[in-house]
């Protein structure tokens, strides 16, 4: 395998477990893991590992014990009496446990006696691979993927690298994820054989993956009883129809007996599904799910579900709106182990966008969250973008208002993410893009967890002492770039939540009215006397209505609505203030001058790390500041030109606009 990054598992951070004497109490495949992980440190680092199912030694500085034989990924930390012990029921746990243990460094074996049980707070934490087996002519290898090939596929074939296959594994068991779908969510010919003649290229992945936990998913399309079962029919209530899935399904659990399930992404976007035969989206999933009960399989039905041929001239169709629309009248139909995936905004993945009310509008029903790890329209990993704070904005969201639960309890179906890894020796592209792939494991097992806590164990990890010789100049630095910089990329590109304004297509760069007279419904509808999308229920679309109070009543008047979102909910006059005090033309000109102006100094803090960051991390990411700051330049003069001539009002403080 050729040499890649070891991103947040370095050798240096198992420095502090490597050594001591560590006891490994149970058998059983992770166990094997948990114990190779604890091997290789000590023989790097000195230690000793030994075996056995007697009493700890008073020589043994770590206790690591099996306790039982369920699958529960929970485990018990507890420092006593000079030694570290923990302790899981499950084998997951164990692998976790130890993984806890790596991120605490020293911190494991020292301080005041503690004992703390942590479990996941929703048994599902997914990275969606949006991967083509066959390099398709417009997305490509991997769809909306910025970080190389794909670490599964290449040319039509399986890449057969197992090696760095078990790498990723290693990587996402460490930061708390449990499931990986291999292939893209949009389903072409040769993606759809993966199912039946192609299975055994699964079952290859899922035995790299499987060592670390890992359950393996596979991304169907819906027609395939007709294109790969010749059948004359995909209906889901045709009896052989039916047949075919559960004979499918046999036949993949035959080959992967932990197999995790399909993921099925339908009637949207051309996608075939349900609707072509005339039955809901229950029957659809619920015709899989019942293909997959019976080996304990799940199917994550995607609601990403809208009129993508919309006429720009009508007003009263709103995009936001038909997640909610068309799956709300179906709760409580869909079967136990079926899951409705649902993005966690209303539109696609945006840098501001409101949490989608059809979280929390379906309590008869499994709901997961949907994330965009990969930066579709967040800078594409050319940017800093960390995406941390906007999720844990979403986690913690609460849809009845600060009595009812938050986001990340609701996802009760899971969480999952569109993965921003790739064959890249950075895997993410740009090295500083790990940071959002721990990021999403870690909020996924705590949602309510610190994301600055959670950056910091990512920097202790990846650049921690063993690496540098000033970590906390290192620590600092990486805070000053990474902190605010999904507020700074949300300066510089669409304001005030409105969305969009990408090049269309690879949705790369600015074009205002990229898609203003497109039939995907992503408008802004500016004119020279305002800008923004009337979604209220009293004179526009009626979308703030599908909240729950207290937020329908706080998104449905601009002089409620919180500004970050006002252009998303409203169209207001250009001279409307702010609850800021700035009135929406002022914004908008002084946030991409100030975006632009942050991008700057990011820049001059990376480059002063120079003397503490490895030459090829810290040359790939300035070499990306510098387009990052050329297409903030680019953003900005856009905008504000774009926005001078339409409303013809200067800026006040007579800045230089195009």
């Amino acid at each position: 395998m050729p040499s890649v990054d070891p991103a947040w598992l370095p050798p240096g951070a198992f420095r502090a477990l490597g050594t001591r004497r560590t006891l490994i109490r149970g058998s059983g495949p992770l166990v094997e893991t948990v114990h190779e992980e604890v091997a290789e440190a000590c023989a790097r680092f000195g230690g000793r590992v030994v075996r056995g199912s007697g009493p700890a030694d008073t020589g043994d500085d770590l206790v690591l014990e099996l306790t039982g034989s369920d699958g529960s990924e929970a485990f018990t930390y507890e420092r006593e009496g000079g030694r570290t012990t923990v302790t899981a029921s499950g084998q997951a746990g164990l692998l976790h446990g130890l993984f806890h243990v790596v991120r605490l460094g020293e911190d494991a074996f020292r301080g005041e006696p503690v004992r703390e049980t942590h479990r996941p707070a929703v048994a599902l934490r997914m990275v969606d691979h949006w991967d083509n087996v066959a390099v398709h002519p417009v997305m490509g290898q991997v769809e909306r993927g910025y970080a190389g090939g794909s670490l599964f596929w290449a040319d039509g074939r399986a890449r057969g690298e197992m090696e760095r296959v078990r790498a990723y594994g290693r990587l996402l068991a460490a930061c708390g994820i449990n499931a990986v779908a291999v292939n893209n969510v949009n389903v072409h010919e040769t993606e759809a054989r993966l199912l039946t003649d192609r299975i055994g290229e699964v079952a290859e992945i899922a035995g790299a993956l499987r060592p670390y936990g890992i359950r393996t998913h596979l991304s169907v399309t819906f027609a395939a009883p007709v294109l790969l079962g010749k059948l004359a029919t995909a209906d889901p209530l045709d009896a052989s129809v039916r047949a075919w899935w559960a004979e499918a399904s046999a036949r993949v659990y035959e080959v992967i007996e932990d197999f995790g399930g399909f993921v099925v992404k339908a009637d949207s976007e051309g996608q075939p599904g349900p609707f072509a035969y005339g039955r809901s989206h229950a029957d659809g999933a619920n015709m899989l799910a019942g293909a997959l009960a019976p080996h304990g399989g799940t199917v994550h039905w995607r609601a990403f579900v809208y009129d993508h041929r919309q006429d720009w001239r009508d007003r009263t169709t709103d995009r936001a709106r038909a997640a909610y629309d068309h799956f709300t009248p179906l709760d409580g139909e869909f079967a136990a182990n079926a899951v409705l995936q649902v993005k966690h905004g209303p539109l696609d993945f945006q840098v501001r966008e409101p949490v989608s009310p059809l979280i929390g509008a379906m309590p008869g029903t499994r709901l997961a969250v949907e994330v965009q790890a990969t930066q579709e329209y967040t800078g594409q990993q050319r940017h800093v973008c960390w995406l941390g704070p906007m999720w844990s904005e979403v986690l913690r969201f609460r849809q009845e208002g600060e009595e009812g639960a938050p986001v990340g309890e609701l996802g009760r179906g899971g969480l999952v993410a569109v993965s921003n890894a790739g064959d890249d020796p950075f895997w993410t592209g740009h090295p500083l893009a790990q940071a959002n792939l721990y990021t999403f494991g870690r909020l996924a097992w705590q949602p309510d967890a610190d994301p600055d806590s959670v950056l910091d164990e990512w920097i202790r990890l990846t650049f921690g002492p063993a690496q540098t010789s000033d970590p906390v100049r290192l620590r600092d630095g990486l805070h000053a770039v990474l902190d605010g910089s999904w507020r700074t990329y949300e300066k510089y590109t669409a304001p005030l939540g409105v969305g969009f304004m990408v090049q269309p297509g690879h949705h790369y760069g600015p074009s205002v009215d990229g898609y203003e007279y497109s039939p995907w419904g992503t408008y802004h509808f500016a004119d020279r006397d305002g800008i923004g999308v009337d979604r209220s229920a009293a004179t526009g679309t009626g979308f703030a209505a599908q909240y729950l109070k207290p937020w329908a009543q706080v998104y449905e008047s601009p002089d409620t609505c919180p500004d970050e979102l006002l252009l998303f909910f409203h169209h207001v006059s250009y001279d409307h203030v702010l609850h800021s005090g700035k009135t929406v033309i002022q914004h908008i000109y002084d946030t991409h001058f100030e975006g632009v102006t942050e991008v700057e100094q990011a820049r001059e803090v990376w480059a002063s790390l120079a003397d503490l960051v490895d030459p090829a991390r810290h040359a790939r990411v300035a070499e990306r500041y510098e387009e990052q700051l050329r297409s903030a330049r680019e953003w900005r003069d856009q905008v504000n030109s774009y926005f001078f001539r339409k409303s013809g009002v200067p800026d006040a403080h007579g800045r230089r606009i195009h």
